[in-house]
Order: structure tokens, then sequence, then C-alpha cells
């Protein structure tokens, strides 16, 4: 299969973690051939999508990892598969994406995650369609909301809708004497909405990232630890990752929501779960594909090719 790639610039990857990479090297073995494109390459242009995309190869070299041939424009369609792998932040320049490449889809092409479902899947908020699994949430823009909700719980997490890799989220307690000019700054003084939770103490075990594939969970979650001082895991603001079985509870979890995300066209889904509640859905770019296999011998690449190729597979109605 030729499968296109959308990423962020090469020279940014890093390769020993990188889950993208770990899919291209996984599908490389198999014989499919490798394409890059930056978002900022796609274009509607003739009356269809296009990408101005290079081949890319894997060289194997630990630095030099990748040949790219000279650009070239590729109508989008005529490649089997396009992977949206661009990391956050989910700007208008993100959202301008989605459109582009949901009128791919409709001129042929296969895109994945589903550029629709991405835009209509909110990272923090997507929970809010499944309460059942979570802690007692607020979303508003409104302080004195967030005031009466962190009085009732006590001890509350608030965080950014449009966040990423722990970026301004902070832990509040009713007793904490800069309770007012935290909840002033994450909401730009009631300009900006934001999403608050009650804090979970069992963050000190780790907030488990857990990979749902075509639905299915993978057998291994990565619990991101915090370091010392921290009430984060997450892995940019010095969290520790650690392989771990599923509980019962995350399979309970992931299972359901399988049932419900994959048939919207999310293929990669990765779900933050902290002790037994769902925190976030994450549909843009999900990672920790090397920390699992490395440490779980788990072979997560293998499992999501295998997904890819099987979505290839299957006629175009089946996929939405």
């Amino acid at each position: 299969m030729k499968l296109a790639f959308i990423l962020d610039p090469l020279p940014s990857i890093k390769t020993y973690k990188d889950s993208t990479y770990a899919m291209m090297v996984e599908a490389a073995r198999r014989g499919h051939e490798l394409f890059f494109m930056l978002q900022e390459s796609l274009m509607w242009k003739g009356g269809v999508v296009i990408g101005e995309n290079a081949r890319l190869t894997l060289t194997g070299d630990k630095d030099r990892w990748y040949h790219i041939d000279l650009p070239r424009e590729t109508p989008l369609a005529e490649f089997d598969a396009v992977l949206m792998r661009k990391d956050p932040p989910f700007d208008a320049e993100y959202v301008a994406s989605t459109w582009l490449l949901e009128q791919a889809v409709r001129e042929g092409a296969r895109v994945f995650n589903d550029p629709r479902a991405i835009r209509d899947h909110s990272e923090k908020l997507a929970v809010a369609e499944f309460p059942q699994y979570c802690v007692p949430t607020l979303v508003t823009r409104l302080p004195g909301q967030i005031h009466a909700f962190i009085e009732a719980q006590g001890d509350v997490v608030v965080k950014p809708l449009d966040g990423m890799g722990g970026e301004g989220i902070f832990r509040v307690t009713d007793a904490d004497p800069n309770r007012f000019v935290i909840v002033e700054t994450v909401t730009a003084h009631g300009r900006r909405t934001v999403m608050a939770q009650r804090y979970i103490p069992e963050i000190r075990e780790g907030d488990k990232r857990i990979l749902l594939i075509g639905g299915e969970p993978v057998p291994y979650s990565l619990a991101r630890i915090p370091k010392p001082g921290e009430t984060r895991g997450n892995l940019a603001v010095g969290g520790k990752g650690v392989a771990r079985p599923l509980s019962e509870r995350d399979r309970e979890i992931a299972t359901a929501l399988g049932k419900v995300l994959a048939p919207r066209g999310l293929l990669l889904i990765g779900l933050d779960v902290i002790g037994d509640y769902l925190t976030e859905v994450n549909v843009t770019s999900p990672t920790c594909f090397r920390e699992i296999t490395d440490q779980s011998g788990f072979d997560v690449p293998a499992m999501f090719v295998d997904a890819l190729e099987a979505a290839c597979r299957a006629p175009a109605t089946a996929r939405r």
C-alpha cells in the first residue's frame, strides 16, 4: 500500500520514542511505501485535495534516519491511506486541515483518524459522553461556578480545553491562598472555557494511557507516574512511564468506549485513566507505542498496522 503520513517536520521527530516512527518501521517491514507531508502542504487545487509530498525511505541509521525524494503534488485519493499524525495544538490551522481532509474523504481518500471525528471529539470534553466513568466534572468559563465547584469538592484539578502535555494544569483546594488568582489565570478572567475535575489521589500510581486500536484495547497501559512534588504524570513534564497489564476496570472502560468510538472512524484512540476514572479521550496523535512495546513485549505497531490494513480493505461505507 501507499501510505501518506502528515507529520511535524522530520528533524523534530525523536525516533527512540516516537509512535509514528514505530508505525512507519512496521509498515515498511511489510513492504508498504511511505510518503511524508506537512500539514501546511495540504491544499485544494484544481478541484481536488492534494498534498505536496515526498517519498520517504527509512535508512535504519540512528542520526540520519530518513531519506526523502524530491517533493511532488499528489491527490490524496491516490494513496491507499492518509494518516493524520500532526501533533497538537488543535488550533485554527488544524481545524482547516480537517476541513480539507474531510473533502478528500468525499473524493475517495481513506484518512485515519477520520477528520470529522477528530474535529468533533474534543480531547477533554469527549468524556461528557461517558459520565458513568468520570469523577465529578465541570466545564465552564464562569469563575463563580468554578469556585463553587472547588468548595463542593475540596480538591480539584483545573485545565484548559485546548491544552496538551500537561500545560496549564493547576491543582487547587478550597483552602489554597492562591485559589482566586489560579482561577483568574486559567480562565483568562472568564474569557476562556476550562474543565475542572475532582482530584484523583491515585495519580500517585500513574496517569494510565490506554490505547484503543480498531476498537480493541492494547492489553497493556503506560502508567505515567509523576515525579516527586508533581501532580501531573505527563511524560513531557518529567513523568516516568511504566507499562502495566490492564486492570478489570481499565478493560471495562476501554471496551465500552471502543464499541462507541471506533465505528465513527477513530482507528486509534488514547484513553487517559487515573485510578478507576476516565479523564481524557485523545484522538489527534496518540502516543506511547514504543514505551509499551519495549517494556511489555507486546507489539503495538504490529497491532496498529494490522488494523490499518483491515480498515483499508473494508468498503468505505463500513468505515463511516
